[in-house]
């Protein structure tokens, strides 16, 4: 498909711009976008060992917070060391099909993990507002298909988005203005009509954000309406107390993809679009191991527990 198409393309390279505008500042940007995804890896490859070493979070939710960090660790991954290559050398270029397959992977796992969050959310409903019947609704068998599903539908969103792009041609200009394969940054290069792919993205996008706002939204709704009849503050707060991470992750997330794709696309605008990018590919992945970890007593107690494990072996290692 990405062959037959480039034959009608004289566009066999891109080259991204990153932020070559400011030399100066790319040596500091790297350093830092380099300990942010360190922080990435380590942050969420510890909340998936956390997970998969406490039998007490053997448990719906942290199944699905597993596949939440797993999620983040890909996408943080599909962007950020090109991020950093551009940073530190001089050939800035990425092939047309390198530049397809980076949209089509961060594409893919940013959808799934919009609707992941919806997900947890219709798994928070359940846990607040079915306690007694939670392990019976939210089985294994149901999980995994929960899971499955967000998976197969941003594959297939993917798929779609990517043939739009990979349908147009592109003739002109080979310079993206952006440090990564952005559909908006593509699409401005293309020297076709570019009507038919802004058409599906907006249809893809509008529908995912929409359904996906639905489903946590209406979730919420039925939570607090229980939490407001319940008459134990401990049942109250333990509630709150659940459910306070989430919303956390769910406004982060939402808020940066509204504030991204509702921005104007002008050339004046370009600048503020890659800062929003890096907050979207570079830092929410960083912050949500953060976010589910300070306030989660299970989580802490795991990471103090494995903390005194080691301090205590090595102890009797060099007494």
């Amino acid at each position: 498909m990405v062959h037959e198409v480039r034959n009608q393309s004289s566009v066999s390279t891109f080259t991204l711009s990153g932020f070559s505008e400011f030399p100066h500042l790319q040596p500091p940007l790297f350093l830092l976008f380099l300990i942010i995804y360190t922080v990435t890896l380590v942050g969420n490859l510890g909340i998936i060992v956390i997970i998969r070493i406490n039998p007490k979070l053997q448990t719906p939710m942290y199944f699905f917070l597993s596949h939440l960090s797993f999620l983040d660790i890909c996408y943080s991954s599909v962007f950020t060391p090109k991020l950093l290559e551009i940073l530190v050398v001089e050939d800035r270029t990425i092939s047309f099909n390198g530049c397809m397959t980076q949209f089509f992977f961060i594409c893919m796992f940013v959808i799934t993990e919009m609707l992941m969050l919806a997900v947890m959310a219709y798994d928070q409903f359940v846990a607040v507002c079915n306690p007694l019947l939670y392990t019976v609704a939210m089985s294994h068998k149901l999980c995994a298909l929960l899971v499955a599903g967000t998976y197969m539908w941003g594959g297939f969103c993917s798929v779609t988005l990517t043939y739009s792009l990979v349908k147009q041609s592109y003739c002109g200009s080979n310079i993206i203005n952006h440090f990564g394969c952005e559909y908006s940054a593509i699409l401005s290069l293309s020297c076709s009509d570019p009507s038919f792919s802004q058409m599906v993205c907006f249809i893809i996008s509008t529908f995912n954000e929409a359904c996906s706002l639905l489903i946590i939204m209406a979730s919420y709704v039925f939570i607090v309406a229980t939490v407001i009849r319940m008459p134990s503050k401990g049942g109250l707060h333990k509630a709150f107390s659940t459910c306070t991470s989430h919303l956390t992750a769910i406004s982060i997330f939402h808020g940066m993809i509204l504030l991204l794709y509702c921005m104007p696309h002008s050339k004046s605008s370009w600048l503020l679009v890659k800062v929003e990018t890096v907050l979207f590919t570079v830092i929410i992945p960083m912050l949500n191991p953060l976010i589910y970890s300070l306030r989660n007593k299970d989580v802490k107690e795991t990471v103090r527990r494995l903390i005194h494990t080691k301090l205590h072996s090595l102890h009797i290692k060099f007494r």
